[in-house]
């Protein structure tokens, strides 16, 4: 290449953490050969009908390009709508659940509670006998220690 001579470098400081370096740069020789055009390419005619064919093509990809974009909103539409009739089959689904487990627990209350006034009729007509039965005896009792205490 032939710049390359132009180039010092100077080391300035050597450290455990690395190296500095200074790069210098000479100015450009006149008299070298450039590698590079200055000028830039001279662009070709471009005739109306490769202009109107690469305008074709560019509506050809906007109009591909929408068209995706809209079957993206479509999907994306598609699915939320999916999302809410889950969300609304769930919520039905545990409102069954809770009224159905608030019917039960209703119909053993019931139950408790019959069972539970049963037992206690039960229990009282137990102590009606019993009271009957006290009474009797009493009755039965009261004659003969009548009769006990004349004699």
């Amino acid at each position: 290449m032939a710049g390359q001579d132009n180039i010092q470098v100077k080391e300035l400081d050597k450290r455990a953490s690395g190296q500095a370096f200074e790069v210098i740069l000479a100015a450009p020789d006149p008299e070298a050969k450039v590698d590079f055009p200055l000028s830039p390419p001279k662009k070709k005619d471009v005739s109306l009908e490769e202009i109107q064919r690469k305008l074709d093509a560019a509506e050809e990809r906007r109009k591909n390009h929408e068209a995706d974009v809209l079957k993206h909103l479509a999907e994306k539409r598609e699915h939320e709508k999916e999302v809410l009739q889950k969300a609304q089959e769930e919520n039905n689904n545990f409102s069954k659940m809770a009224e159905e487990k608030l019917n039960q627990k209703m119909v053993a209350n019931k139950e408790n509670r019959t069972a539970l006034q049963a037992a206690m009729t039960e229990k009282f007509k137990e102590k009606d006998k019993k009271l009957e039965e006290v009474r009797k005896n009493k009755e039965t009792k009261d004659p003969q220690e009548e009769g006990a205490a004349e004699n």
